[in-house]
Formats: structure tokens, C-alpha cells, sequence
């Protein structure tokens, strides 16, 4: 059966059939709740982020923090209308999480009016312009998500773009001068092109939560690039962008071939190989190729027994563009950010970390699953049958350690990062996996986060980690 989600381009809530085997029905219409009335509210909200530019920082918080207080205890006495059904007998819901978003962007940016105002501004116009201009137009849907339509997200994107370039332009002078306006104008757009992708992805997780945290990301990312760095880098760049691109389309093919990958796993992969050959070199696409071929190997170990159990790998092991964008994106991301500025070394001991993360991770996921003998629930340390999310055992954590040290150990050999950083990469990547665990055991079951999130978060936990740790070591 599937399970509903309230999210903002719903046409229809999922419901169970009178058969009990699962259907979609119509919406109960519930004559107290108008949500043209509450997205107009959604949007009316941003132009709060107006005062960002003349009050202090710690004004900001306090004010958003007393807008989570008041949209807890006050609003629900007061309006009706802006609730959905069953959103009064939570305290946590959209109404809660909005100003909390906002709260989690104001703490995050301190020094950067500008970079939450356009991230809110992405927030309120473009999360609730996709609503209203998918409900009002309708049209075609995206495959992954029958719920959402693609003018809606092309509504997110125009209006939320400009209306982050507008806040972001606004709040200018309360910032400080670098990076350039040019530059924030442009992360904007990248900003409100991701998060709508981002909303898009059929989840539980609520939209203000996914959407904040996918704009502020693009943004703080922003703030790590040199412009005139990365235009140094790109002049005297090595190896040639063809041999990348040769390179990339070559290994593509045959991963499709192989069965190891999907079409779109194919054209994910291969795009996100060419930033890392150009980025990181031929050592960091070695080792980007080595954690995917330990990945793909040990996703065929023990196949017949994992197919048995019904916990064999989706299209008979072969990785699609989500499984590739979760294990390896923020392995390109932090290539790029390597030669586009910030601190070299803690880039690409993020690069390293995750990839080693995503790659030990799938290690011992896999081996668990085909050789473990007992499996037991993070949360609970109880026994739970092997694929259960969030579930460990002793040869996939033991099979897991082994292969973070032996890719760990072939980023050094590389000239990736120093010998210094193996058990600070080693640490990050278990932490990563932890993380991972944790939430897969107590968020994946509900459906507020999926397999591919899942892996994200543990490659981006890794990557933080380890450059916190090497950061503290070496200071």
C-alpha cells in the first residue's frame, strides 16, 4: 500500500481501497482547510525576509525563533483554514516547520543576510507558486512522482529563482562584499533549480524542511568558490577536458553493458566522472572507479540467497542516476570546490572521505546481507531479519572496515590526500555509516527518507567529519 504525502503539488491524497489492497481516491474535503489560502500565506510569509536587511543577526533569530513558539501554541487557536486535516493533533507539521526552516538558515548563515533571504525567498514563492500553478494547470507529471507536475516545478524555479535573486540583492549591502553579487545572483538560480528537483523527490520529508536545507546547501557552497581561482585552474586545467569526457563515455558504456548500471546510471555516472577526472585528476577518478566496482561486486555476492529473502538489489544489481548521485555527488562537489577555492586539502579530504563512505557503506550493506548470521536493529539491539533498514551485523561492519581502510589506503597511495588522513577517513566514514544506520532505522520505514537520502547523508556526514577531524588534528 502506498503511503500518502502531503506535499505541495498533491492532486489527490493516497488512500487505502475498500478492497484493503491500496488505491487513490479522491481528496476528503475537509471545508475547514483552503490551501490556496495557506500557500498564499506560504508566500505572503517571505516578505518577512525584508527586515533581514536592517536587523542584527541575533534580532533575526530570536523573531523566527517566537514565530516556531507562536505557529505551535497560538495559531491553531486562531486560524482554522491554513491546517490540513490531521495537522492539529501533531505539534510537528508545515506550519511548525516553515519558521523553523528559517530558523535552521538564520543559525547556519550568520554573517550572510543576503544568502538566507534568497534562500527563503526560494522557500516561499517557489515552494508555493509550485502548488498553486500545479494545481491550477495540472499537465504532465514526472515518472518518479505521479504527484507532481512539471509546470508546477517550473514555476518553483522562475518565480522562486527571481524572487531569491530580488531578497538576495536586497539584503546586499548587510553583507559582506565576497563573494560577488554576480556570484550570488547565479547560486540563486542553481539554488532554486536543485530545490525544486529536490521537492520532487516522493517522500514524506516535509518541503520547507528539504527545500531550505537544498537552497542553503547550493548557497554555502557558493561562499566556499574563488571565481578568479577557478578561472586560474580552468586555464592551466590538467588532464584536457576530451580525455575526461573520452574517458567517462567509454567507462559508461561499458558499466551499461555490464549490467552494473542504467541508462540514467549511465549518464549520471558519466557526468559526474567527468567533474571528477577534471577536477580531482586521474587519482581521483581511480578511486572514484575503485569504491564503484567494489560496490558493484559485492552487490552480486551471495545473489541467489539475497534474491531468496527478497532483498536482492532493484533491475538485477544494475545502479540508476539517484543511486550514482547519492553515493558519488558530493564527491564532485567537493572536487570542484578543491580547485575553486577555500582550503585545498580539507576538499579533498572530503572528496576521499566521501567516496570512501559510499563505498564501504555498500560493502557492508551487501556482505551483510549475504553472508551475516545475525542482524540486529541500531536503535533497539534487538534481531531483525537481514535488509531490514537500519539493521548491522558482525561480517558486513567487520567487511565494511576493510574495505574503508583499503580505499582509504589507495587515496593516499594516489596523492589524493596525506598519510596523515587514513583513520581520520576511516572514523568519518563509520560515523557516516552510523548516521545512516540510525536514521534508516528509525526514518525510512514511515517514508520520510528514501535509500538514496540516506546514502547522500552518509557521504555528506563522512566528508564533514573528516574535514572537522583533520582540521582539528592539524591546527
Amino acid at each position: 500500500m502506498t503511503v500518502p504525502r502531503r506535499d505541495v503539488q498533491q492532486r489527490g491524497a493516497r488512500h487505502p481501497s475498500p478492497t484493503g489492497t491500496g488505491g487513490i481516491t479522491r481528496r476528503v474535503p475537509d471545508p475547514a482547510h483552503s490551501e490556496t489560502t495557506r500557500q498564499l500565506v506560504h508566500i505572503a510569509m517571505g516578505a518577512f525576509a525584508l527586515l533581514l536587511r536592517w536587523i542584527a543577526w541575533w534580532q533575526a533569530l530570536a523573531l523566527a525563533a517566537a514565530a516556531v513558539l507562536f505557529n505551535v501554541f497560538a495559531l491553531p487557536r486562531l486560524v482554522r483554514r491554513l491546517y490540513r486535516p490531521g495537522d492539529t493533533a501533531r505539534v510537528v507539521h508545515g506550519i511548525v516547520l516553515y519558521p523553523a526552516s528559517v530558523l535552521l538558515l538564520i543559525a547556519a548563515f550568520p554573517r550572510r543576510p543576503d544568502v538566507v533571504a534568497a534562500a527563503w525567498g526560494i522557500l516561499a514563492l517557489g515552494d508555493g507558486s509550485a502548488t498553486l500553478v500545479g494545481r491550477a494547470l495540472d499537465g504532465r507529471r514526472w515518472p518518479w512522482n505521479r504527484d507532481k507536475t512539471i509546470r508546477g516545478s517550473a514555476a518553483f524555479v522562475a518565480l522562486g529563482g527571481a524572487a531569491g535573486v530580488a531578497l538576495a540583492w536586497w539584503c546586499r549591502d548587510a553583507a559582506p562584499p565576497t563573494p560577488s553579487w554576480p556570484q550570488i545572483a547565479a547560486a540563486v538560480v542553481v539554488a532554486a533549480i536543485v530545490a525544486a528537483a529536490v521537492e520532487t523527490i516522493p517522500v514524506r520529508l516535509d518541503d520547507n524542511l528539504s527545500v531550505a536545507i537544498a537552497a542553503g546547501g547550493v548557497l554555502w557552497i557558493a561562499l566556499l568558490v574563488d571565481p578568479e581561482a577557478a578561472r586560474t585552474w580552468w586555464a592551466a586545467r590538467e588532464p584536457p577536458l576530451a580525455a575526461a569526457v573520452l574517458t567517462n563515455i567509454v567507462t559508461a558504456w561499458a558499466g551499461y553493458q555490464a549490467r552494473t548500471v542504467s541508462v540514467s546510471g549511465a549518464v549520471a555516472g558519466a557526468v559526474i566522472g567527468i567533474i571528477i577526472f577534471t577536477a580531482a585528476g586521474w587519482q581521483g577518478w581511480v578511486l572514484l572507479l575503485a569504491a564503484f566496482l567494489a560496490a558493484s561486486a559485492t552487490s552480486r555476492v551471495g545473489l541467489r540467497r539475497k534474491a531468496v529473502l527478497g532483498i536482492a538489489e532493484g533491475r538485477g544489481g544494475r545502479r540508476g542516476a539517484g543511486n550514482a548521485i547519492a553515493n558519488t555527488g558530493v564527491a564532485a562537489i567537493a572536487a570542484a570546490v578543491s580547485v575553486g577555492g577555500g582550503d585545498p586539502l580539507l576538499a579533498r579530504v572530503a572528496f576521499a572521505a566521501s567516496l570512501v563512505a559510499g563505498g564501504s557503506d555498500t560493502i557492508a550493506s551487501e556482505i551483510g546481507k549475504a553472508w551475516g548470521r545475525r542482524t540486529w536493529s541500531i536503535t533497539t539491539l534487538g534481531r531483525v531479519p537481514p535488509g531490514t533498514s537500519g539493521a548491522m551485523s558482525f561480517e558486513g561492519t567487520a567487511a565494511g572496515l576493510v574495505g574503508a581502510f583499503a580505499l582509504a589506503a589507495l587515496a593516499i597511495a594516489v596523492g589524493i590526500v596525506p598519510a596523515a588522513a587514513l583513520v581520520p577517513i576511516v572514523a568519518a566514514a563509520t560515523i557516516g555509516a552510523l548516521v545512516e544506520s540510525w536514521l534508516g532505522a528509525t526514518l525510512e520505514g514511515p517514508g520520510i527518507l528514501n535509500n538514496d537520502m540516506l546514502n547522500f547523508i552518509n557521504t555528506a556526514a563522512a566528508a564533514a567529519c573528516a574535514s572537522i577531524i583533520v582540521r582539528w588534528t592539524t591546527a
